[in-house]
């Protein structure tokens, strides 16, 4: 009986010193370091390795991770200058190179940077206006990430990149604008219509001008031409009132023939003394 209690206690000892060692040694895996705790209170980082800690008085508060963290922000809607609401997201990359202050010096720190990351760019994009904003990614991105460096380092962090996945319109936005777009073409078309119609009244204008001004000089050339007839005939028979009863009887003459070419003549009457007047002009040229 003495030997099975020795036994047990000697067991119970043995267990007692394998689970004191076993929590004695911390092995640390590479991209990671570890908070210690001693008696709650900070006590020292452990580093990728083999470390040494004393059983029940140090314990492994926080593991945290040396590697590159990506964060992802949540799309949300930001009111542009000018009023216009767009839809922008975000990514971070972030590294932990101040362990004490990243667990120490604020609650959760992946939470705290996209909070930031979302204050920055709405106070960013709410100092352009919407074409600026959807034309300038990269200098959001310049930035937003000059922004939040210093609040970073505060936080035992160090932000290596942000991104911008996307900005663009919301919905509401995208439909005002394709009716803005709409009008602008129905605009323009109109514009160009008008403009037409400017040039082909200019050039119907132009034409009227030059047929009034060819007009205007056939009626010159025959009234030259006329005058100079009358000065021949004039020369030729020696009688100033016979050229003119001579034209004025060749153009009633014409006049007469011009009518009776017409299709709905029927009847041209003559003037009973037109024998007699066209002879009379014909026997004082002789």
């Amino acid at each position: 009986m003495d030997m099975s209690a020795g036994f047990v206690v000697t067991l119970a000892i043995l267990v007692f010193v394998v689970v004191t060692i076993a929590k004695g040694v911390r092995i640390v895996p590479q991209g990671e370091e570890w908070i210690v705790e001693r008696l709650g209170k900070y006590h020292g980082t452990l580093k990728p390795g083999l470390n040494i800690v004393i059983p029940y008085l140090d314990k492994i508060a926080y593991q945290l991770v040396t590697k590159d963290i990506i964060l992802d922000v949540q799309e949300q809607e930001v009111i542009t200058r000018d009023n216009a609401v767009i839809l922008t997201n975000a990514i971070a990359f972030i590294k932990v190179t101040d362990p004490v202050k990243a667990v120490y010096g604020i609650t959760d720190f992946s939470e705290a940077i996209r909070n930031l990351i979302m204050t920055t760019l709405r106070s960013i994009v709410g100092e352009m206006e919407l074409d600026e904003a959807l034309s300038s990614r990269d200098k959001i991105k310049a930035r937003l990430r000059e922004s939040i460096a210093d609040e970073a380092v505060d936080w035992g962090l160090t932000v290596k990149s942000v991104e911008i996945q996307d900005i663009k319109p919301s919905q509401s936005m995208q439909k005002a604008m394709e009716m803005q777009a709409a009008a602008e073409r129905e605009r323009k078309a109109v514009v160009i219509r008008a403009e037409g119609a400017k040039q082909a009244a200019i050039l119907e204008a132009e034409a009227r001008l030059e047929s009034a001004k060819r007009d205007a000089n056939a009626q010159v050339m025959l009234a030259e031409a006329s005058a100079e007839a009358i000065r021949r005939i004039t020369a030729a028979i020696g009688d100033q009132t016979g050229p003119m009863s001579y034209m004025l009887g060749e153009k009633y003459i014409a006049a007469l023939e011009r009518m009776g070419e017409k299709d709905n003549a029927k009847v041209v009457v003559l003037p009973a003394d037109l024998q007699e007047a066209v002879k009379g002009l014909f026997g004082r040229r002789g």
